[in-house]
């Protein structure tokens, strides 16, 4: 998402405005054989839906306009192409899921001229790719012929069968210097791997041997990814990625030793603790010991180890792992929240924006953790080549921060949306008690506040309905698999919508709940169904107060002194 400063010379990430999360996992990776991609779209209270293209033929001639995701700014038209395919969120039909985080990069790369910005590249590129090779040939393609107007971009880019991180930048808005319109590298993931990138370019050295050079147009045919051999760690980039940044005096050493992110978006400070600490987490989670790579995480420290592009997993990763991930605020780390004073009286894991401020003339900073309050939806892409596609692309969807909300079920082959999360009736501005948005923000904006004292009664809603959306999933998958093929999509169309209104009536129920059980900062008491008990008259049984927390309190005690003690009497 972009939400990136540029700075003279390299760009520095703004700690008023860091976004965006993505996880890989390889289908050997991964407990069920699925190829997996998440996103946390961080975009600082910008309203979105869960974004529907339908299928559609177009004429020869037809054109497309092409407006800025971020801003809606008309940027220019591309012609269309001959047949587009479903689109539910950042997934299609065909079971291709494109996610993204912005690392912005050197101020004089980005493009103005150029009408294709990161946003509309994903979609454009969902409506046309049957495959994730075929997905990284259509950007690459349409970036060089129209221009690419944003700041630089990673992006995860995966099918049913493989998973790959690209990079990309433009080459500026004159391009007399050096052939080519972007610069950009595409690192295949290996199977057995996983891999994450946050707001920082993650792509180092790729020409040392490391990985195996192909040309995009040789891809399929030297290794198929369906043949019998493994396929090897393989890398296609732009025939320019080393030599503009040799025109542009950025780089003078051998090939070999050519590092992406060094010439063209080296990591500072706030790209290393506020940006690769999130991907630290990730790879914390699934390895014995990841302390090796702490200093560089903490982002100190000039001259450390970083972090590898992708580790093998110490076990297999399921959905629960990744929701999990999802909702992660660097627990039991050096880097966790729960640490000082800044979670305010109930503890909570967030920090307001901006990212660092100034005390009495000092600049300070907040950890940036991986669940984040300016999260507008988040999602956990499932793709599986065992199952037929329409079955195989289960896109789980919520419309806030992943650890506020359910993990609904939207299959990518859905031809129509829940009511609740196409945006009708609502926008940035216009709140809807029918909208999931709004709802879910209605319901984590009162828990934020008061975490330690509300979020459990958040939290056994938001589990119970992950896991019955989970215990009936083969159920649902057998069901489908069993109708004829032509009534496959309709019977999984009707069954996401019907989890997204139970979803958000879930939601609306649990909305209430909060507002009566925690009026006032006091408690009612409810009994074993959740029913509020009442007393002998018909009126609510007495609350509890609760009063500060035990750790709140006593750092209170510690900075009044004697000021707040009650005096001991004297005894008589």
């Amino acid at each position: 998402m972009k939400k990136i400063l540029l700075m003279a010379g390299l760009v520095l990430v703004s700690a008023s405005a860091v976004a965006c999360t993505n996880f890989i996992v390889g289908k050997k990776a991964s407990a069920d054989g699925s190829v997996f991609v998440t996103y946390n779209a961080d975009s600082y209270g910008a309203f979105m839906p869960l974004y529907h293209y339908t299928a559609a033929k177009h004429a020869a001639g037809d054109m497309r306009k092409v407006y800025e995701w971020d801003t809606n700014k008309y940027l220019g038209e591309i012609a269309e192409a001959p047949e587009t395919w479903n689109v539910i969120g950042n997934s299609n039909e065909w079971q291709v899921t494109i996610g993204e985080t912005t690392f912005g990069g050197r101020e004089e790369m980005a493009d103005s001229t150029g009408i294709i910005d990161y946003g509309s590249l994903i979609y454009i590129t969902l409506q046309r790719a049957k495959t994730a090779r075929e997905a990284l040939q259509i950007m690459t393609s349409l970036v060089e012929q129209y221009g690419y107007y944003s700041e630089g971009e990673t992006f995860s880019v995966a099918d049913k069968d493989e998973a790959w991180m690209l990079e990309m930048m433009g080459c500026g808005p004159d391009r007399s210097k050096e052939a080519g319109r972007t610069v950009w590298v595409a690192v295949r993931i290996p199977d057995d791997a996983i891999a994450a990138h946050a707001n920082q370019s993650r792509i180092t050295k790729f020409l040392d041997g490391r990985y195996v050079q192909v040309k995009m147009k040789d891809l399929q045919k030297k290794y198929p990814v369906n043949g019998k051999k493994a396929v090897p760690n393989l890398v296609v980039y732009s025939d320019n990625v080393v030599s503009y940044a040799r025109t542009m005096g950025w780089y003078e050493g051998k090939d070999a030793d050519f590092s992406y992110n060094a010439a063209y978006a080296k990591p500072d400070f706030s790209g290393r603790r506020y940006c690769e600490t999130r991907v630290w987490s990730f790879f914390n989670r699934f390895s014995d010991d990841f302390s090796e790579y702490l200093p560089y995480a903490a982002g100190i420290e000039k001259d450390t180890k970083e972090m590898p592009l992708w580790i093998i997993p110490n076990k297999k990763v399921g959905l629960q792992d990744l929701r999990d991930a999802m909702r992660d605020h660097y627990e039991g780390t050096p880097f966790a929240l729960d640490t000082n004073i800044g979670g305010g009286i109930y503890q909570m894991p967030y920090r307001p924006s901006p990212l660092s401020f100034k005390v009495d003339g000092k600049e300070v900073f907040n950890e940036r953790p991986i669940s984040t309050q300016q999260t507008a939806w988040s999602f956990i892409s499932q793709m599986r080549s065992s199952l037929p596609r329409e079955v195989g692309a289960c896109f789980w969807f919520g419309n806030d921060d992943g650890n506020m909300v359910a993990y609904t079920p939207m299959y990518s082959c859905i031809t129509r949306r829940p009511k609740c999360f196409s945006g009708e009736g609502a926008d940035d501005v216009t709140f809807s008690m029918d909208n999931a948005f709004w709802v879910c923000n209605w319901v984590s904006n009162m828990v934020y506040p008061r975490y330690s004292m509300m979020f459990p009664s958040l939290k056994e809603v938001r589990d119970s309905l992950d896991a019955s959306y989970e215990r009936l999933q083969p159920e649902i998958e057998a069901k489908a698999l069993a109708l004829p093929e032509s009534e496959r999509v309709a019977f999984l169309t009707d069954y996401s919508c019907r989890k997204g209104d139970e979803m958000i009536a879930r939601w609306q129920k649990l909305a209430f709940f909060l507002i009566v059980k925690y009026n006032d900062m006091a408690v009612k008491p409810t009994d074993e169904n959740g029913a509020f008990k009442r007393n002998q008259y018909g009126g609510g049984a007495r609350v509890t107060r609760p009063g500060f927390p035990e750790p709140y309190a006593r750092e209170l005690l510690k900075q009044t002194g004697d000021k707040l003690l009650v005096p001991v009497e004297e005894k008589k």
